[in-house]
């Protein structure tokens, strides 16, 4: 069962009061930790300095040095601050944003991840631009092919025509032809 920290604010443990609360409190903890521990691919991890969580909005703020993993998308992300709505499924990160992502990076003010388009939206500080670096990998479809090299090639003959040519005597100088002597 993957973690899923909408789930665990909602659980009926964090909804007792009084004496019992602090009580479960521990076990919720360590209940929580062996999800973690245990969860597949699928999962996300947030880490910052302060990380709140709205159980009624399903909305988590972190802020400060925050890193986001997500080893199923091969993703890790870096910001100032994020903020996840999970039943939007997306994340806004702010402050000097920086996605690194099978190779590619993305850096930004601002970048808003849309968990279930797998999609980025990345806006750049003011007076600024978005920085985009991609690893463009060649598919045999998309590569030319090389021209074939023959491994043999058919031999050519040269074709040797002679011209005409009538041997004239050494320091011998041609004549332009008489009109009178050529026939009609």
């Amino acid at each position: 069962m993957p973690f899923n920290l909408s789930s665990i604010l909602q659980s009926s443990a964090l909804r007792l009061t009084g004496v019992l609360l602090p009580l479960t409190l521990p076990l919720l903890i360590l209940a929580a930790t062996r999800l973690v521990q245990a969860a597949p691919a699928q999962t996300m991890q947030l880490r910052a300095n302060v990380t709140e969580a709205n159980s009624k909005t399903g909305v988590v703020v972190a802020r400060g040095n925050v890193l986001i993993t997500y080893p199923a998308r091969q993703i890790e992300a870096t910001a100032a601050q994020a903020i996840y709505y999970s039943k939007e499924g997306k994340i806004i990160l702010s402050g000097n944003v920086n996605i690194l992502q099978e190779g590619n990076r993305l850096k930004g003010e601002t970048v808003t991840y849309l968990v279930n388009e797998g999609r980025f939206v990345a806006l750049p500080q003011e007076n600024s631009q978005v920085e985009a670096t991609y690893i463009i990998k060649d598919t045999p479809e998309s590569a030319p092919a090389p021209a074939p090299i023959p491994t043999n090639p058919a031999r050519v003959k040269s074709l040797k025509i002679p011209f005409p040519v009538a041997p004239r005597p050494e320091g011998a100088v041609l004549q332009p032809p008489n009109p009178d002597t050529t026939a009609p």
